[in-house]
C-alpha cells in the first residue's frame, strides 16, 4: 500500500476510532430523592406493623429496620405514609405459610326472623389460608405518590436472613449506596 493511501484510510478511520472503543458504564447512582429525602415510612408488602393479620416475622422485620433508621438519623420516621417522602416495604422470606382459623358466634340475643345462612344466629366457621413466595427476605423502596399509597419503586435487593439483627444486611447496603452517592455534609461550626 502506498503511503498517500494508507494516510488517507487512517483519516478517514480517525473519527470513527472513538465510537469503536468500549463505552465505560454508567455508574448506577441511586435517584436525587433519596438526597432530598427528610420523612421515611416502613411497611410490611402485606400492610403496615399495626395489621393483626401481620405475619410476626414481618413485623419483626419492621422493627429492625425501624431501629436501624433511628440509628442512622439521616431520615426521621414518620408514622404516616402520606407525611413520607420515601416508602420502605419489607417482607421476610417464607416459601410456604398456611393459617387455619376457626370463628365460634353465639348469635345475637333475639331469635332472628330467617334461619337464612348468615342470618345472625348462631354458627361456627372454619377458614384457612396460605402465601407462597420466595424464600430470601425482600427490601424495597419506593417514592409515594401524593394519598401517601406506594408509587414508583426506587431500589429494592433480596437476600437471604437480610433483615435479620438490628442492622438488616439489606438495610446496609441501601446505606451505604445512598452514603456513597449523597455523603453527609458535615456540619459548619
Amino acid at each position: 500500500m502506498k503511503p498517500l493511501q494508507a494516510l488517507a484510510l487512517l483519516l478517514l478511520l480517525l473519527p470513527a476510532a472513538p465510537s469503536l472503543q468500549a463505552k465505560a458504564k454508567k455508574p448506577d447512582v441511586l435517584p436525587a430523592v433519596f438526597n432530598q429525602a427528610q420523612y421515611v415510612y416502613v411497611q410490611a408488602v402485606d400492610g403496615d406493623e399495626f395489621d393483626p393479620r401481620l405475619y410476626p416475622e414481618d413485623r419483626q422485620a419492621i422493627a429492625n429496620v425501624e431501629s436501624a433508621l433511628r440509628d442512622w438519623k439521616r431520615y426521621t420516621l414518620t408514622l404516616r405514609s402520606e407525611d413520607a417522602d420515601l416508602i420502605i416495604v419489607v417482607r421476610k422470606g417464607r416459601l410456604a405459610e398456611a393459617n387455619v382459623g376457626v370463628q365460634v358466634s353465639t348469635g345475637s340475643q333475639r331469635a332472628p326472623a330467617s334461619k337464612a345462612p348468615g342470618s345472625g344466629g348462631p354458627g361456627v366457621g372454619v377458614g384457612a389460608g396460605g402465601e407462597v413466595g420466595p424464600p430470601d427476605d425482600l427490601f424495597e423502596v419506593y417514592m409515594p405518590n401524593p394519598s401517601g399509597i406506594v408509587g414508583a419503586p426506587l431500589w429494592m435487593r433480596t437476600l437471604a436472613d437480610g433483615l435479620n439483627g438490628s442492622k438488616p444486611p439489606l438495610f446496609e447496603q441501601l446505606k451505604n449506596a445512598v452514603e456513597h452517592d449523597y455523603p453527609t455534609q458535615p456540619k459548619k461550626p
